[in-house]
């Protein structure tokens, strides 16, 4: 009786595991999808009159690579790496029922926008841009230990010229960060366990503090 037992709770657990697998990449492919609400890139060209429509459906991208990072980490806490992804991201969310119903679908629950941080002793801060590091790079085959390149996400805002954005380089060994220190470097973010969720940053080369813009997900 009890090896019966035994076998189904077995059974159970893989039926649930497969069950669980199946529902995220359900969830993958309708991000990837999904299709953006009408007049979005107006109103994001409108906050970024330099931007060319090819430019803003290249944001789009940056959007969905977000929004993939933050299912694919178990819809932990994610923070925002470009500021004109964000600026998409604002806009989208001002469009409250199809945001309501593409949260829903995407992630099974509302994904919640949070005020923008920078870098700094902050715990929850460090792993929201260190997840989203690790889940980007895994998306484009990037090593997040040791990139070569960039993912878009965190290229973007240099690829775009945004005046306000923030810059990255892929490995800081041989960068010559500005006066400033406004350049931040993605070697830092590899400095972490496999999700991209200790807290704390390693030294940089040459880089700045470490920039991100606005977050969500979580508790």
């Amino acid at each position: 009786m009890i090896p019966g037992l035994i076998l189904a709770v077995l059974v159970a657990i893989v039926a649930i595991v497969i069950w669980q697998r199946y529902r995220r990449l359900a969830r993958e492919r309708y991000i990837r999808d999904y299709t953006l609400p009408k007049g979005l890139y107006e109103r994001l060209r409108k906050r970024r009159p330099e931007l060319e429509m090819k430019d803003c459906m290249l944001v789009a991208r940056g959007l969905r690579k977000f929004f993939l990072a933050h299912l694919n980490s178990g819809r932990k806490f994610v923070s925002m790496p470009s500021q004109v992804v964000d600026d998409l991201w604002h806009e989208f969310i001002l469009y409250t029922k199809a945001y309501d119903d593409f949260c829903k679908h995407a992630f099974g629950q509302f994904l919640h926008h949070t005020p923008a941080v920078v870098l700094g002793p902050e715990k929850r801060d460090n792993e929201g841009l260190r997840r989203v590091w690790w889940y980007a790079c895994k998306e484009e085959n990037i090593n997040p230990a040791n990139a070569l390149r960039l993912p878009l996400l965190f290229a973007l805002d240099a690829k775009l010229g945004i005046a306000d954005g923030f810059v990255y380089a892929p490995n800081c060994k041989s960068l010559r960060s500005d006066s400033k220190g406004n350049v931040h470097c993605g070697a830092d973010f590899g400095d972490s366990s496999v999700d991209g969720s200790t807290d704390g940053f390693g030294d940089s080369d040459g880089g700045g503090d470490g920039g991100g813009g606005c977050g969500g997900g979580g508790d």
